[in-house]
């Protein structure tokens, strides 16, 4: 018979665990919370200190009962959810449902499930944190009283099944908000003046600058002629060289923010993917003659902090593979940000031994990849800055005045594993000048005036909107990902090319909120309410408190909107053909996964047909058919015939309207890792690659 009982949340999680406790221990997982409030109402006396009134989650009988009959075996149980607000909320409401002393040791926490971590967590117990239980409850009641008083409300106004929520109700405001930006954008036009020159039979670039000293904008095409009237011939004079040795630090390691952030510009993942496959990783992966290992840190993060030991073993990592050079001079010291809860360490794998190579068999393909951006991300944080030789040189002919710069890689440091991505991807390449010195003589070759105009602000990105809301302070690590998906599930906002863009229906539930309960869309507002369930996770505030204060507020403005506020009818909008099945009008509707058609005559009618997007090519296999832009289950955009199935045809990459010039076949946008490419489906024809 087991002595000892380990209560963790997953079945996974439970099975790493148990091979390092050996067969003492008996390591069972409770499939996340045990108990909760009840969905049926809103479970919060407010007149009573807000008690919140728990039940046991519907199918979680079976399972509770299952601890409780291992837990009267065990001479002592312990509690190892994770390591945070919602892994103390469980620890708790287990320690509850189990009769267990919550100020007794029976709390491990641990940052990695490594053998090491988890032996060393064992012999450090503790009580459970009242304080994190407190922040948890406090959140969840919180969420509790606007959701369940407000979502009621649209129910009734607008249509059944609308939600809202603190954080979800201000993520879509700045969506809509961004969306009233680029409505109201005036473009403005501007000139450049590009130029390719000569020094002897080397060719370099350089951009007008100004005139004389002064730097000098162009806005009109009158500028640009007057510019090109101060130049008298084609010979240009160095004036000024300018060299500088220019250092390139490392990013910091992954946060939960960040590593959202870098999958989805680097690997095109959702933030609800990320985290997913995330977890996985954290808790355990089969690794063959090894067994189960967790391969890295706890995932829920905003701290950068690394420990010593993972310090340590990093640096004998970069000098036995790359050598001294690429060791970091100094221990990388991360500065705390103010809206840093800083509790555990940063995303990091749990041995840098186990690098992605080693462990291509083991992991799927998705699961690789974000190893191997979280591993190299990690390897190279602790690794020496790059050096950049930089040179700008000033070309001068008459008063006009244009630059070149350039630069090269001196020293690629941590260049060499890994170089942080950009929403605009920009990367790293020597761009080497001539040898130029003061007095030189260059050569125009071409000059040619470009007109240009601004561009609006560009829409959010799931990477773009994650970096906002935590740098605004709203959420927390463990939020993003639900709160994009909840906005999408709700039908406020669309993706259109991986942008979000507001939908009528998010507009509409925005407007009400934002007259109603202006307190709930202010980002001051609700960032200070994150703040404030910080200070109850510190012990500084009662959590009752910080409800009170809130509802008090909250109750009157509930009770104005009862009464004013006004029904609001969506009308579908006309999709302009008649159903298939019975003659009615179709409409257009906003489901989970973007617009459809469907049947005005609903319920009566069920007929529904998705939207079909031609791109105005005709079939290339069949040449009767039109080629449309159609979403694999996984969502994912391909090309195919409107014929299917009698004709087959389909294509990830989308073809073009023109024939190859070489053999007159079909034409194709090939999708690269920077840009696209035209080819021809047949022959060997490339045109080339765009940025």
């Amino acid at each position: 018979m087991s002595e000892f009982l380990v209560i963790v949340e997953s079945p996974a999680k439970a099975k790493t665990i148990e091979r390092y406790l050996g067969k003492k221990y008996k390591v069972k997982a409770s499939m996340g919370h045990v108990r909760d409030l009840p969905k049926s109402q809103t479970g919060v006396d407010i007149d009573n200190q807000y008690e919140p009134k728990y039940i046991t989650i519907r199918g979680k009988g079976p399972v509770l009962k299952e601890l409780k009959t291992a837990a009267k075996k065990a001479k002592k149980i312990y509690l190892a959810a994770d390591p945070d607000r919602e892994g103390e909320a469980i620890a708790w409401h287990l320690a509850h449902s189990l009769n267990m002393d919550i100020t007794s040791d029976c709390r491990v926490v641990f940052n990695e499930i490594t053998k090491d971590a988890i032996k060393d967590s064992f012999k450090n117990p503790r009580p459970i944190n009242t304080d994190l239980v407190d922040a948890q409850q406090a959140r969840r009641i919180l969420d509790r009283l606007v959701g369940y008083n407000i979502s009621p409300l649209l129910w009734k106004k607008v249509k059944k099944g609308l939600s809202a929520g603190r954080v979800q109700s201000v993520a879509v405001r700045l969506i809509i908000d961004r969306e009233k930006e680029i409505k109201a954008f005036e473009p403005e036009e501007y000139w450049s003046i590009d130029g390719e020159f000569l020094k002897g039979k080397d060719s370099f670039e350089a951009s007008f600058y100004g005139i004389g000293k002064e730097k000098l904008e162009l806005k009109s095409k009158e500028d640009v002629e007057n510019v090109l009237s101060k130049m008298s011939d084609g010979t240009f004079s160095v004036t000024s060289v300018t060299k500088k040795e220019r250092k390139r630090n490392p990013a910091a390691p992954f946060t939960t923010s960040s590593l959202q952030q870098e999958a989805a510009r680097k690997l095109n993942f959702r933030a609800k993917k990320t985290m997913m496959l995330a977890q996985q990783l954290y808790e355990g992966i089969d690794l063959g003659k090894e067994g189960t290992v967790g391969l890295i840190t706890y995932m829920r993060t905003d701290s950068t902090r690394i420990s010593e030991i993972a310090q340590t073993e990093a640096s004998n990592y970069i000098d036995q593979t790359f050598g001294k050079d690429y060791l970091s001079s100094e221990p990388k010291k991360e500065k705390k940000k103010s809206n840093t809860q800083d509790a555990h360490e940063a995303i990091r794998p749990t041995s840098v031994t186990n690098d992605p190579a080693s462990l291509k068999e083991f992991l799927s393909r998705d699961q690789l990849r974000l190893y191997k951006l979280i591993w190299e991300r990690f390897i190279a944080s602790q690794m020496a800055p790059a050096i950049m030789d930089t040179m700008s040189v000033d070309l001068k002919n008459g008063e006009v005045i244009f630059r070149a710069t350039g630069s090269k890689i001196k020293f690629p440091g941590f260049m060499k594993v890994y170089v942080e991505g950009t929403d605009d991807q920009d990367d790293v390449k020597d761009k080497m000048l001539p040898d130029l010195k003061e007095g030189d003589e260059v050569f125009k070759k071409d000059i040619e005036p470009k007109q240009h105009f601004t561009q609006p602000p560009p829409r959010y990105t799931e990477a773009r909107l994650v970096k906002t809301l935590e740098e605004l302070g709203i959420g927390r690590p463990s939020t993003f990902a639900p709160t994009l998906d909840t906005i999408q599930k709700r039908g406020y906002v669309a993706l259109d090319n991986k942008r979000f863009i507001p939908t009528e229906l998010g507009e509409i539930v925005h407007e009400l909120i934002l007259e109603f309960f202006p307190d709930i869309l202010d980002v001051e507002f609700t960032a200070k309410m994150e703040k404030d369930l910080d200070y109850v996770e510190e012990g500084k505030v009662n959590w009752v408190d910080i409800i009170h204060n809130f509802y008090i507020d909250f109750e009157k403005h509930l009770e104005i909107a009862e009464k004013e506020m006004q029904e609001v009818e969506i009308k579908d909008e006309p999709a302009g053909e008649d159903c298939g099945q019975c003659g009615s009008p179709m409409v257009f509707k906003m489901g989970r996964f973007g617009k459809f058609m469907a049947c005005s005559n609903f319920p009566d009618c069920r007929n529904t047909k998705p939207i079909v997007k031609e791109i105005g090519v005709k079939c290339p296999k069949c040449n009767e058919g039109n080629i449309i832009e159609r979403k694999s289950k996984k969502r994912r955009i391909f090309y195919g015939c409107d014929r299917f199935p009698e004709c087959d045809f389909i294509s990830w990459d989308k073809p073009l309207p023109r024939s190859c010039p070489k053999c007159e076949n079909t034409l194709i946008e090939k999708k690269l890792k920077k840009g696209v490419q035209v080819q021809c489906i047949e022959c060997d024809y490339k045109e080339e690659k765009q940025s």
